[in-house]
């Protein structure tokens, strides 16, 4: 399976800031490690002009020039720098690379992403801009180039944290389903409409956590039951894990890996390609949300396998 990252291009953070830099250097290096099977390749960045189909001329002109107000970085979190510009742009390609790579082959992923509190006018949350919708509006314009068929979207977030930046981009948007797991009581503490929400009382535990997801899946397919998605956007979190400092929820490492795989076996039982993004996490311990994102990545191999297995046989000519 193929899965992208971007973890050397780090931001210049001040000493106690409480985004975790160093997660996506360690879950790369555990992915050479333990997960052989998964090939690694450098993101490339995104363009402007792939910037520009989710995000306004106003805000990516702003970021690129460093013309953003201290205002917006704070809401942003990361002080500006061209180390951030240039992150940003590499986190979104990543995203681009999985959703062309999953189309072609059933599962990919990026080690990093998931930066759903992006708007098209503006970042929030530790997101500048907008992976998945990037992604999205590029993965249409290209099936739209080769004359094909609107390709329909589904973008399926169990971060903690509500995908308010996603659900605003889609708002009006019927191509494109969105649907968020996330803490009733978490930020944002402003909600947006996604297609469906799914609220969480603070303390949940695996099994009302998992009886929520099957009941959001189940109104998933059922609101396809016309026409199924022609790709799943994966937004894994490891946020919900009981040792992460701004989850609020008590999933364990059992309950979260077999989230992982309700989610991707469903998209391959019913041949939706995936591609998935890491999202947030920010354990006490770091190493506990690098081993969330660790398994998820084991299961999106698993299910990348079992794709690979299920695909006709091509005859030789000649």
């Amino acid at each position: 399976m193929q899965a992208y990252y971007s973890d050397h291009f780090v931001l210049p953070l001040p000493p106690g800031h409480r985004f975790p830099m160093p997660k996506y250097r360690l879950l790369r290096d555990r992915v050479q490690a333990e997960v052989p099977g998964l090939v690694l390749a450098e993101a490339v960045a995104a363009t402007d002009d792939e910037l520009l189909l989710a995000h306004t001329p106003h805000y990516v002109q702003s970021v690129v020039d460093g013309l953003l107000s201290a205002a917006e970085q704070r809401e942003i979190g990361f002080p500006w720098s061209p180390a951030m510009v240039e992150r940003a742009r590499r986190s979104v390609g990543a995203t681009l690379c999985a959703a062309r790579t999953a189309l072609a082959e059933g599962v990919s992923a990026q080690l990093a992403g998931g930066t759903h509190h992006a708007y098209a006018h503006k970042g929030s949350g530790f997101c500048v801009f907008n992976d998945v919708a990037v992604a999205t509006r590029l993965m249409q314009a290209e099936a739209h180039r080769r004359r094909r068929p609107l390709l329909r979207v589904a973008v399926i977030d169990l971060d903690v944290h509500q995908g308010n930046g996603t659900a605003s981009i889609f708002a009006d948007d019927d191509s494109v389903f969105t649907l968020s797991l996330h803490g009733a009581r978490n930020f944002p503490f402003r909600k947006e409409a996604s297609d469906l929400d799914l609220e969480l009382p603070d303390g949940c535990t695996d099994d009302l956590y998992l009886d929520t997801l099957d009941q959001a899946l189940h109104m998933l397919w059922l609101s396809h039951a016309q026409a199924l998605p022609g790709l799943v956007f994966y937004l894994a979190g490891a946020d919900p894990h009981e040792g992460d400092r701004l989850g609020r929820l008590k999933l364990t490492h059992a309950g979260l890996a077999e989230r992982d795989r309700r989610v991707l076996a469903a998209c391959r039982e019913r041949g939706v390609p995936v591609a998935i993004s890491m999202a947030g996490g920010y354990g006490h311990v770091i190493a506990d949300s690098v081993a969330v994102h660790l398994q998820t990545l084991r299961e999106a191999q698993a299910q990348w396998t079992a794709w690979q297995a299920a695909r006709p046989v091509e005859e030789c000519s000649g």
